[in-house]
């Protein structure tokens, strides 16, 4: 029997649970009835990542740092960010004494795909939580089929506020930030730097994630008093923009907005560069190109494009706190270059679920969502950080960077300009962007 209950409210003794005369919860009083309980020495994890698609580097990456979690977590290595974790929970010897084992899918950045590969792990494999993807639009299928299914989903990239708004599920977590986070925190930092007076010209990638970005920052820009001139959306499949840029340079629009991640972004802005964009003056302004979601890996792949250009992301290999130094040592030792916001995400997201594990006692989905429901913890490099329960997503400071003048390598691409306070991205669970479906209660599968 669990040692401890961990309840939206803290940690409760058993012994005063059963003293008082209240019943224990059903997944404490047997580790059982649940879907692939593990009944050996090991536990499977499942990682569904992009390794072919517009988002492949990306998921690269995403592999990387799921494997040297599953290091840390069975004891191997210097255990990273397990040194920084202000939960003490976990001591390297697997979860729940046993050792972690895992399996891969590929989600080709596809929905059916990516449905398809979880669907295999958790069903041949005994996958008992699924972490991964680079694209919301994978992420809110496998959500889905992972509340159906009966296992805890621990989202990786995705940005989209569909995923913890109106496909929200009981049986699913986002350490990740959004798209509104994105452009709260982006809109303050445009305006001082560009005014209040701009003409904005969206190029907007054809899902989920693309929708709700151009969304939220058109709201924000807009609140500033910026004009939206017009939205457009693009194929995600798509690979040369030029058609898409050519008609911006007659529009009157003074900013270029890019709602593009990946290789998409890569593409289209050089491709926008390339027409010359930035070298335009419009409206007596200079040109300017906004990409609201940057990463590492899409700056190295610009190149020199990116140099000036602002964004945001979730996490920056260059922070400074203890934690962030801490992964990008044990990344780079092992691998040779620091760790992506992608990377840095999925090995937060296999450690929460680990702890969760630890502190709930048991595998049970329903302990583990209670473990994690208003969860506040710090030393996993984002700062003091919640796992708000009304929707399960992480609240935390966001970053706004810019493509660096100046790079010193390969890997210095991006400089911080702005680290945004926690408290200008929050927003209330019932939002209009985030309006819509039901968190629903937690599923065992069994």
């Amino acid at each position: 029997m669990s040692k401890f209950h961990v309840s939206r409210r803290g940690v409760l003794r058993t012994g005063a649970l059963a003293g008082a005369g209240l019943a224990l919860p059903t997944y404490l009083r047997a580790d059982t009835g649940y879907l692939n309980a593990p009944t050996g020495s090991s536990v499977t994890l499942g990682f569904n990542v992009p390794q072919t698609g517009p988002y492949a580097d990306e998921g690269a990456d995403e592999l990387r740092a799921f494997e040297l979690a599953v290091e840390h977590l069975n004891g191997e290595g210097d255990g990273g960010m397990l040194n920084t974790f202000s939960s003490k929970a976990l001591q390297g010897n697997g979860i729940l004494g046993k050792k972690v084992e895992f399996v891969t899918g590929d989600t080709q950045t596809k929905s059916d795909a990516a449905r398809a590969s979880a669907k295999s792990m958790i069903e041949k494999d005994g996958a008992i939580m699924i972490s991964g993807g680079s694209s919301s639009g994978v992420a809110v299928a496998v959500q889905g089929l992972c509340q159906d299914a009966g296992v805890i989903f621990m989202a990786g990239l995705t940005h989209s506020n569909d995923t913890t708004g109106k496909d929200k599920k009981a049986n699913g977590f986002r350490h990740f930030f959004n798209a509104y986070m994105s452009a709260a925190a982006l809109a303050p930092v445009l305006q001082k730097l560009y005014g209040s007076d701009r003409k904005a010209y969206h190029l907007t990638a054809d899902y989920t994630w693309g929708w709700t970005q151009e969304e939220s920052i058109a709201a924000a820009t807009e609140a500033m008093g910026w004009e939206t001139v017009n939205k457009v959306r693009t194929p995600l499949a798509a690979t040369d923009f030029s058609s898409y840029i050519a008609p911006v340079l007659n529009s009157g629009a003074d900013v270029l907005v890019l709602n593009h991640y990946g290789g998409n972004m890569v593409n289209s802005l050089t491709n926008a560069v390339q027409f010359g964009l930035r070298e335009k003056q419009v409206n007596g302004k200079n040109f300017e190109i906004v990409v609201p979601l940057y990463s590492r890996l899409m700056a190295k792949g610009a190149g020199e494009n990116v140099k000036g250009i602002l964004g945001s992301t979730n996490w920056h290999w260059s922070l400074q706190d203890e934690a962030s130094q801490a992964f990008v040592k044990s990344f780079g030792t092992k691998y040779g270059f620091p760790p992506s916001q992608a990377a840095h995400t999925c090995y937060a997201q296999t450690l929460l679920y680990a702890d969760a594990c630890e502190r709930a006692g048991t595998f049970n989905p329903c302990g583990v969502v209670e473990a994690l429901e208003g969860f506040e913890f710090d030393g996993l490099g984002n700062g003091p950080t919640l796992y708000r329960a009304a929707d399960h997503q992480c609240f935390k400071d966001v970053l706004v960077v810019k493509g660096k003048d100046n790079p010193t390598s390969e890997f210095d691409l991006l400089e911080v300009v702005e680290v945004t306070p926690r408290a200008q991205v929050e927003y209330a669970p019932d939002h209009p962007m985030f309006a819509g479906g039901e968190l629903g209660s937690c599923n065992p599968g069994a």
